[in-house]
């Protein structure tokens, strides 16, 4: 317990009767002079009126605990709600932890970390002034986008870029620009929702774009578009299924095709390809992802992607294609809104030049979790499980399956291996809490027929002394039954 923690139990602990707590009784809570000077004694904060408000809050806290269990404690309730506001105040609840769950990209674990270079590189910028909008060598006012949209064109030969805070946004940006008070045509198949409430036609609304569906939720063909009533200013939206998948007797019109449609209709056709992905996915012995410049090269006027996830960047938006509508969707009213700030910008370029340099399956870690072999992943599951039944854990390699995750790569696996911990009965949910919940570095792994399984994809090789002493700290020595560190 905190040094503030054990000061208020002792003052609560003088001022409370012994039993059962009544109503009547909480009159005993401390004054907020009594816990505010604690609180300043203590280091908690130097401010007077901060340290009162702190005050107020603990006393509210208690009498609500209070009169919602008359049967608490004075001393447990003060105890456990200035151990809540210690914690908010001396730590973070947003510190380094390690995905040992096996999804590459997990939404719930802020996705993939980015390059040590892109972190570098985001730090240098928050730390400092940058050159975000003005050209150094004539010190007059410039764009925000100039450097990643040189780097986008080199990648993808896109003509124009725009950077907004995540592809959601970029979505409705380019909708609300570019198709407000006009017809959009989206397959039955794509009128999807993509996650977080994410839904294709309330984005449509809320741009104020009118949908108009078209084909069937599992059979869609080009002359479907070129059938729909759009009228002038028409727009096609191709929304990619990059979280999401239907199979069977299916049919999907071609990118090539919708380019034939829209051109003899006058449309524009944009496409949602959601993760982005900039390299060919079959390598990691995945199917292959569509990549930004392929859609281009197939003649998508725009095209909106992730920054992160596929690409394993910070998370952004980014539009990219035809500079004149890029430059329309720049100048919409919403586009300030939603557009990155200078730290999103560095850490975007700092990626793109990982692919420029042809290093990006080395450093960036999505790409590196997605390539890592079978082979590598086993010998560290061997020595990782070695090292914890050396303490007394008993800790066995295994086989499993991994996932992208994080919208990405919808129902496609990849092979695993987990170091699986066997515990004793009616420990697995309080030894994963106290793992959750380390001190140092906290780990994510997950439960699975009565035992803990520890991914390795998703942890760095760099990371597993780390991972190793958390083990240690969070399973102790329990009653094993050891057995071979041999796949199972």
């Amino acid at each position: 317990m905190s040094s503030d923690a054990q000061t208020f139990c002792v003052l609560a602990d003088s001022r409370q009767v012994a039993g059962a707590m009544t109503r009547d009784e909480l009159r005993n809570i401390p004054s907020v002079q009594a816990l505010a000077e604690i609180l300043r004694r203590n280091g908690t904060t130097s401010s007077s009126e901060q340290a009162a408000t702190l005050a107020r809050l603990i006393q509210d806290r208690a009498r609500h605990a209070l009169v919602s269990d008359p049967s608490a404690r004075l001393y447990d309730v003060l105890r456990r709600e200035t151990g809540r506001i210690t914690e908010l105040i001396s730590a973070s609840r947003l510190r380094s932890a390690l995905n040992a769950t096996g999804i590459v990209v997990h939404t719930n674990l802020g996705r993939a970390p980015v390059s040590d270079d892109t972190a570098r590189a985001m730090s240098e910028a928050a730390a400092s002034n940058v050159a975000l909008e003005i050209e150094p060598d004539s010190g007059r006012r410039g764009g925000r986008m100039a450097e990643i949209a040189g780097l986008l064109r080199l990648l993808t030969g896109a003509e124009s870029t725009l950077v907004v805070n995540n592809n959601a946004a970029a979505v409705l940006l380019v909708l609300s620009a570019l198709a407000a008070g006009k017809r959009v045509a989206v397959s039955r198949a794509e009128a999807v929702e993509i996650g977080g409430g994410f839904r294709i036609p309330d984005v449509l609304r809320q741009s104020g774009a009118e949908l108009v569906e078209v084909g069937t939720t599992n059979r869609t063909y080009a002359s479907d578009y070129a059938e729909a009533d759009l009228g002038e200013g028409g727009v096609v939206l191709k929304v990619h299924s990059s979280n999401f998948d239907i199979s069977g007797f299916v049919a999907r019109p071609a990118l090539a095709e919708l380019r034939q449609v829209a051109t003899a209709q006058g449309w524009l056709l944009v496409e949602d390809l959601g993760s982005g992905s900039l390299v060919d996915t079959s390598q990691f012995g995945l199917e292959h992802e569509p990549t930004v410049r392929e859609s281009l090269e197939a003649g998508v006027d725009l095209v909106t992607f992730s920054g992160d996830k596929l690409l394993g960047g910070p998370q952004a938006g980014i539009i990219a294609g035809r500079a004149d509508l890029v430059d329309r969707v720049a100048r919409a009213p919403l586009a300030r809104a939603v557009r990155a700030d200078k730290v999103t910008l560095a850490g975007v370029a700092a990626t793109l030049r990982h692919y420029i340099r042809g290093e990006a399956l080395e450093r960036i870690p999505t790409l590196r979790m997605l390539a890592v072999s079978l082979a590598e992943l086993r010998s560290r599951a061997e020595r990782l499980a070695g090292r914890l039944q050396g303490e007394g854990i008993d800790a066995t390699p295994m086989e499993t399956t991994n996932y992208a995750g994080g919208g990405s790569l919808p129902g496609q696996a990849l092979p695993g291996v987990a170091v699986r911990l066997a515990l004793p009965h009616g420990s697995i949910e309080r030894v994963a809490r106290s793992l959750r919940m380390d001190p140092i570095t906290p780990v994510y792994g997950r439960i699975e027929n009565d035992a803990i399984l520890i991914e390795l994809r998703t942890v760095a090789a760099r990371d597993d002394d780390r991972l190793f002493d958390t083990l240690v700290r969070g399973v102790g020595t329990t009653p094993t039954s050891p057995q071979s560190a041999s796949i199972r």
